[in-house]
């Protein structure tokens, strides 16, 4: 059973148990979340195709921690032309455990 749900504008495949990082949402760790926004949902075999979203589901999770992932460093230089940029970046979090798919 897995579905696939829409948060922080961004499209999640989720199953019962995964561990999801999303945007930093600004909740404590041990509180439950909800996802409203289900586009499909695959039960049994079945896939059940919303238009745009499917009617009466609902993804339950459970937040774990928030945090910043690692830095990521964007560096852009121009051949010739004696320019160069460098740029880092660091995301926060919020790392999600998914209790229930109904």
């Amino acid at each position: 059973m897995y579905a696939i749900i829409k948060a922080s504008g961004q499209q999640f495949k989720v199953q019962e148990g995964d561990i999801i990082a999303f945007d930093k949402m600004g909740l404590e760790p041990k509180s439950a979340v909800e996802f409203k926004e289900v586009l499909a949902l695959s039960k049994d075999g079945d896939l059940t195709v919303g238009t745009p979203l499917v009617d009466g589901a609902v993804v339950q999770g459970e937040v774990i921690n928030e945090g910043r992932d690692k830095k990521v460093i964007i560096y852009k230089k121009r051949r010739r032309k004696d320019s160069k940029l460098k740029r880092g970046f660091r995301r926060d979090f919020t790392r999600v455990r998914i209790t229930k798919i109904g």
